[in-house]
């Protein structure tokens, strides 16, 4: 079976060497084949993004030029509307077959599974990473995340690797902290929000006067 393919979604208002730090070392760290990046529309748990999602989505394309492994994919953003990661996962495997496909997100996110749309029908399309800081305990909060994740959970990539979904793998990966809140919030305030960032986005951003009122 061929190597899987990493996705890793967000806003990405704007996208920050935190994503693509994160991106990196799981496409080294789990020999995936590629982390595909994929900017949502609109999202469904949290107030509209400052840049439009054409924006974003350049913003993506711009940082990710030029690196072997990650890729800009704008199918939510071709879509339109609400991006529910369900939609996505169904459209990827339509798309990929029976290749292992494994979505990447942290534990914040993960432990809020359960407020996802269909969320209990995403595995039938997808693995599940879970992106853990190292010494960072794992204690959830709600009944049917925990249950799911131990039900479904696999001690290696091996569980990843060999079948085209259904499985969870916890991975204890450094990140750095860097959040877009703070990126736009220099940019607003005329400061220097230099090395968050690629600097191809930041050049865009200064282009197209984003940010500026935050």
């Amino acid at each position: 079976m061929s190597s899987p393919i990493g996705i890793l979604g967000g806003t990405f208002d704007p996208v920050h060497h935190g994503h693509l730090r994160l991106a990196i070392e799981c496409l080294d760290t789990l020999d995936l084949a590629e982390v595909r990046l994929i900017p949502v529309d609109t999202p469904p748990h949290r107030e509209a993004p400052a840049a439009s999602p054409t924006q974003r989505l350049k913003m993506v394309q711009l940082a990710v030029e030029g690196t072997n492994g990650l890729v800009a994919d704008d199918r939510e953003v071709r879509r339109k509307g609400v991006s529910y990661t369900v939609d996505t996962a169904r459209s990827l495997r339509g798309e990929f077959g029976p290749r292992p496909l494994a979505l990447v997100m942290g534990m914040d996110a993960f432990q809020l599974l359960h407020t996802w749309r269909q969320w209990t029908a995403l595995l039938d399309y997808v693995h599940i990473i879970v992106v853990n800081r190292p010494g960072s305990p794992v204690e959830f909060e709600n009944r049917e995340v925990a249950d799911l994740f131990a039900a479904r959970s696999v001690p290696s990539f091996a569980g990843i690797a060999a079948q085209p979904s259904g499985a969870i793998l916890k991975v204890d990966i450094p990140l750095l902290d860097i959040s877009a809140a703070r990126i736009r919030g220099l940019i607003g305030t005329g400061r220097d929000p230099r090395f968050l960032l690629p600097p191809p986005v930041l050049d865009y951003i200064r282009r197209e006067g984003l940010y500026q009122n935050q």
